[in-house]
């Protein structure tokens, strides 16, 4: 009996031993033991192909054709994104296209080191120098090397890579409002400009978000008068005002031609 005992003894502890590591092949000890899920994909998680979330820089090495474009992704763990690559998906006398992507592994939620974002590098050889041309990166990130410090490239604006120089023309009146700090969807009214100087009035939507005349307030907008001076970097505001004539703008810049503010008349608010 008592060597039954022992044998019975013997297997159980050898019964607990395997299920022990057995776990062991499932889950793991986190930092402060506790157990965490596995590394590896699972049945339902799949690896598929995105887009990055926004492409951030881009450099180019000494030869002007090894390419280097930081991108964000999510989540800095080991199994978070792989296989970052950019391509080169066409090129033209003005625009070379560049397509980057990752993988990320789809079908449960995001492990929990993969819900922040970290920033990955892809490498890409272009066919030729990039020269003056646009670099476009995933059609809606431009870089230039033109005014840039090299190996960096120069990140482009809303209005491209060169705006529109100052002038009398919509494309430089478009560059003036984007440098004012107006909300968006603001209007332009009449531009009185010679090419030096410029003044034009913006009208801001305020109130609540309805139809014109469908209630108190809708429609009501606030409007203001800007007056710019052209600079290298396009046109500069120096003054505002919502009174007739030039009184305002003269006490800051005197020099700001009386042909194209004497006549204007005084702006109020439209309800």
């Amino acid at each position: 009996m008592r060597r039954t005992g022992s044998l019975v003894t013997v297997v159980l502890l050898s019964a607990v031993g395997v299920l022990l590591l057995g776990a062991c092949g499932t889950l793991r000890a986190g930092s402060d033991g506790a157990a965490t899920a596995p590394t590896t994909p699972t049945e339902s998680e799949r690896w598929q192909t995105f887009a990055p979330i926004r492409v951030t820089a881009a450099r180019l090495a000494d030869d002007r054709r090894s390419l280097s474009v930081d991108a964000e992704v999510p989540g800095r763990g080991k199994t978070c994104v792989r296989d970052v690559k950019a391509v080169v998906t066409d090129t033209s006398d003005r625009t070379v296209w560049v397509q980057v992507t990752y993988s990320a592994l789809t079908g449960s939620s995001p492990r929990s080191d993969c819900r922040a974002t970290a920033t990955a590098t892809a490498k890409v050889r272009l066919p030729s120098p990039l020269g003056h041309r646009v670099l476009s990166v995933d059609n809606f990130t431009a870089f230039t090397a033109d005014g840039a410090d090299p190996p960096h490239l120069r990140l482009c604006g809303e209005l491209g890579c060169h705006p529109a120089p100052t002038g009398c023309t919509s494309a430089s009146y478009d560059q003036a409002v984007m440098a004012l700090d107006v909300p968006n969807h603001t209007s332009r009214g009449d531009e009185h400009c010679d090419g030096k100087w410029l003044v034009f009035d913006v009208s801001s939507r305020m109130g609540p978000a309805c139809p014109e005349g469908a209630g108190p307030g809708c429609g009501a907008s606030l409007a203001d008068r800007w007056f710019f001076r052209a600079e290298k970097s396009g046109w500069q505001p120096i003054a505002r005002s919502t009174k007739a004539g030039c009184t305002d703008v003269h006490g800051i810049e005197p020099a700001f031609p009386s042909a194209l503010c004497a006549d204007l008349p005084p702006l109020k608010r439209s309800n």
